[in-house]
């Protein structure tokens, strides 16, 4: 066996049970009907992000009644942070370090012969027919009810520049066409697919395009994927800087591609460019369904696996879910590194990529001190609009003291500290993106820039300090009443305007003696101000 040090998905179930983090189901599960709906509740269902598990069903049947000899795991790349720590290998917070050290240091992968991922290979009339095949393998149906197939999700798409020889990887939807046949989307906006750049260039040649599709392999190379990096990089190199050596890879069957060698399946096929199918309906990641339309259809020349290969499917839709999970702990690290580091911006301090139901691409926040220039805020608003053009249709400065996950606090900033005459700018020749047209839509979008930071100081934030807040929840639990989950902001605090004389009459009051405030602003009382005259509180030192 071939020397290596990083986890294969195999040992990586393993760490996740002995982390209490899977939750493995041996009763009869239709794979076509419940697999994705249960272990979809757990995103639905009020259960917090850290207690979010994998699933690994090992009783798989299909509403025809046909049971199945291989288990699915769902969930066992980015349930929950804690699983994609686990999978990248570090800390949580040092993800973004651990990225930027793998980009930094690509390291060549190993090519080797004797692989696990051919310790099965099925070609020519093995493929054919009913219960062969593609027809063979528990494949779960993602959205029961819209879904018009299986679909392999959890993809590793490897394609090849027939010019350069550089193999790119990327994951794209594959559903289920026949026994031999799958129908593949890659995107094709500007800015997209680089396995659709590929298939332009063989289309270009006259010539099919070779495609190996893996489902399951090391943790590693499965991040990979959804990772947005330059075109003509190999993804696999940066696998090998993750792991901090080379990664494991053979050669395909039958087509002229290099695949990772602890893959659990592989699909080697040859994809059509000169006829397209139609494809879809699917449930998509931006939280509609993508409805049918033409996409390209491959043609499966072989099918390898492992003898004891484990089918990773990944929840996607609507989110939260696991492939948003994966993206935000990637991609935050990303943009925060390209505002700070690459452009050198003073005072930002995190970049936040809303996550639930808009799918981290249309809403981005940017934390910035206080005291940050507002030449240092639009030259962080601008910044992130630049990084990726899919990215940022709603791009909002904010100060630290609003939480980033409650919409409510940045409605409050927008609200009071933002003015839209002067504190917006729209930006126009904006990609689309992903999710659905609106009918008055036109080729391109556009993006709204907000600057919803303080501009000067403000009043404190008109709850209890903290000490009383503190003091109060000790006394509800002594009390047993019910359990609390506090939502920031969950007490006062000062916002510049404020002066030791009013914190000074504050103190005096809890503690009983307001009595001696009303002697002091008796000695106040004139007849030069009119109602509403505001008092600066410093003026009577």
């Amino acid at each position: 066996m071939n020397q290596r040090n990083y986890p294969d998905l195999h040992e990586h179930i393993e760490t996740l049970r002995a982390s209490k983090l899977l939750i493995e189901i041996n009763d009869p599960i239709n794979k076509d009907t419940e697999m994705h709906p249960l272990v979809r509740w757990q995103f639905r269902g009020g259960i917090a992000e850290a207690d979010r598990k994998a699933f690994l069903f090992t009783n798989i049947i299909d509403s025809l009644g046909r049971k199945y000899d291989l288990p699915v795991i769902v969930g066992a790349l980015a349930t929950n942070p804690e699983i994609y720590r686990i999978g990248l290998g570090c800390e949580l917070d040092e993800v973004g370090e651990t990225w930027g050290r793998a980009i930094s240091n690509p390291v060549k992968p190993r090519l080797i012969e004797d692989a696990p991922c051919h310790e099965i290979v099925l070609t020519g009339n093995d493929l054919l027919g009913n219960g062969c095949g593609l027809d063979a393998l528990p494949i779960p149906i993602s959205t029961p009810g819209f879904d018009c197939a299986p679909y392999l999700t959890a993809t590793n798409c490897i394609t090849k520049d027939p010019i350069t020889g550089t193999q790119n990887m990327g994951t794209y939807r594959a559903g289920l066409k026949a026994s031999d046949r799958l129908a593949v989307r890659m995107v094709v906006r500007p800015g997209g697919a680089e396995g659709y750049v590929h298939w332009k260039k063989w289309k270009e040649r006259k010539e099919p395009m070779p495609c190996a599709i893996v489902v399951g392999c090391p943790p590693a190379v499965n991040f990979m994927s959804p990772q947005k990096l330059q075109m003509g990089i190999d993804e696999v190199d940066i696998a090998g800087g993750l792991v901090g050596e080379p990664i494991n890879i053979t050669k395909c069957k039958t087509i002229e591609l290099n695949v990772p060698a602890e893959s659990e399946l592989v699909v080697e096929g040859l994809i059509s460019t000169e006829h397209v199918e139609p494809e879809a309906p699917f449930g998509e990641s931006a939280g509609y369904v993508a409805l049918e339309s033409y996409n390209m259809t491959m043609q499966v020349t072989a099918i390898t696996r492992r003898r004891n290969a484990v089918i990773p499917s990944i929840i996607s839709q609507v989110t939260p879910s696991e492939s948003s999970v994966i993206k935000r702990l990637a991609y935050e690290p990303l943009f925060l590194n390209h505002l700070k580091n690459n452009l050198g911006i003073n005072g930002v301090i995190n970049v936040s990529l809303h996550e639930p139901l808009t799918n981290l691409r249309k809403i981005v926040f940017i934390q910035m001190e206080r005291e940050a220039p507002s030449t240092e805020i639009w030259r962080a608003l601008y910044g992130c609009a630049a990084l990726q053009s899919g990215v940022g249709k709603f791009i909002i400065a904010i100060n630290d003291d609003i939480d980033p996950e409650n919409g409510d606090a940045v409605f409050w900033a927008m609200g009071y500290r933002c003015n839209p005459a002067i504190d917006c700018h729209i930006l126009d020749n904006r990609s689309h993106g992903q999710g659905p047209r609106v009918p008055r839509s036109v080729s391109e979008d556009s993006a709204l820039l907000i600057d919803a930071t303080m501009k000067g100081p403000l009043p404190p934030l008109a709850l209890p300090k903290k000490e009383y807040m503190e003091n109060a929840l000790g006394l509800w639990e002594r009390l047993g009443l019910p359990s609390l989950k506090p939502e920031s902001p969950w007490h006062g605090y000062t916002l510049g305007d404020w002066s030791d004389n009013w914190d000074q009459a504050a103190k005096r009051a809890a503690d009983g003696h307001y009595l001696k405030n009303g002697e002091i602003t008796k000695q106040r009382i004139t007849t030069n101000s009119l109602p509403e005259t505001p008092i600066r509180a410093d003026e009577f030192d």
